[in-house]
């Protein structure tokens, strides 16, 4: 699996003029099933979620707390374009994402392993498949890929 995570001061996500969701201060966090990514990888990635520091210390020092230390939200949204190819002319492929259905069970089962690492109510999630408009304001900005395997 890959992600993006962007610490952000807020973030949202709107589907069909609806907003779904909505953060204040945490993370936005764009995850990527790949092929042949298993449940292991699916719980290794949520608990890197929780556990990345990505904000400083109240003494002035950097990368000391992570989103439960500081009481922030997590906004998860699927986003199987991280894992294009471009290597060849200039229509991106998407062969090494993992299809539908199996892709939402191991995505739904990464989401769920977010919550229960956290405080269930704090994390919230995009809709799977839908073309969705995802607005942030990124703060730093610190935006951070995180991976499991060598193959996404």
């Amino acid at each position: 699996m890959k992600a993006i995570l962007q610490r952000v001061l807020s973030a949202s996500v709107t589907v069909d003029k609806q907003v779904i969701s909505s953060i204040d201060k945490g993370v936005l966090v764009f995850a990527a099933v790949a092929s042949g990514d298993t449940q292991k990888e699916a719980e290794q990635l949520a608990a890197k979620v929780l556990k990345m520091k990505l904000w400083d210390g109240e003494d002035g020092q950097r990368w000391k707390h992570n989103v439960q230390d500081i009481k922030g939200e997590v906004l998860c949204v699927s986003q199987f374009t991280l894992l294009a190819s471009t290597k060849k002319g200039s229509k991106p492929d998407f062969h090494g994402a993992m299809g539908g259905d199996q892709a939402k069970e191991l995505y739904d089962h990464f989401f769920s392993h977010v919550q229960k690492g956290y405080e269930p109510d704090k994390i919230k999630n995009g809709v799977f498949q839908a073309m969705m408009e995802v607005g942030l304001v990124n703060d730093g900005p610190v935006t951070l890929e995180i991976s499991t395997s060598s193959k996404s």
